[in-house]
């Protein structure tokens, strides 16, 4: 297909899909000439992919560390999700104070040296904002948190495929990016529920 008709199957701006490219995130079509070019599915793949982190609130240099990790994976499953992971996260503020996210961190039973320093910086940082909000979670809540995420997490593990490395990279990438703002959306959705079982409808 043609620009034009890749842009219209995509639902993306001819313009957007040019400056993809210029950007390297989108793929070079196939030269029929010294300015056409065709698309096939994979374009349309990956420009979905593309308006997916968009939308997500993912930039271009952070869409361009997934895109590297989709197209040139490392061997080791776990060192695909600190990819994956490192690809969305910013880099670690060398002033922040990591103690309190370490002392969380070893509540799992974990060592949190052996965790990735972004993430432990990722939970400083917001451990950080609670405090100066002023704001405590209590410990019996924080526990219920750790053990739940943990639960979490290892369903999301059990279900990484093990079929083919393709269905393996997009899945944990894709889940990284792209499941969080379903977590939080569905938290408050069970928030409201449970809210409104405990305590009633204040408005009837």
């Amino acid at each position: 297909m043609r620009i034009s008709e890749l842009a219209a199957e995509t639902d993306v701006p001819v313009a957007t899909i040019k400056y993809y490219l210029r950007e390297k995130l989108l793929p070079e079509g196939e030269r029929t000439s010294a300015t056409q070019a065709v698309y096939g599915p994979a374009h349309v793949e990956r420009l979905r992919l593309i308006r997916a982190l968009a939308d997500s609130g993912v930039g271009i240099a952070a869409s361009r560390r997934v895109i590297t990790a989709l197209d040139d994976p490392p061997a080791n499953p776990s060192h695909l999700l600190g990819m994956a992971h490192t690809a969305v996260s910013p880099p670690v503020d060398a002033a922040l104070d990591l103690t309190a996210a370490a002392a969380l961190i070893s509540r799992w039973g974990w060592q949190p040296e052996s965790c990735d320093p972004q993430q432990v910086a990722g939970v400083a940082r917001a451990l950080d904002t609670l405090d100066r909000a002023g704001f405590t979670v209590p410990e019996a809540t924080m526990d219920a948190y750790l053990a739940g995420i943990r639960r979490m997490v290892e369903a999301e593990i059990d279900a990484i495929p093990t079929t083919s490395s393709d269905a393996a990279v997009r899945y944990v990438v894709l889940g990284t990016v792209l499941v969080e703002p379903l977590l939080l959306a569905l938290r408050r959705v069970a928030e409201e529920l449970v809210s409104g079982e405990r305590f009633g409808d204040a408005g009837s």
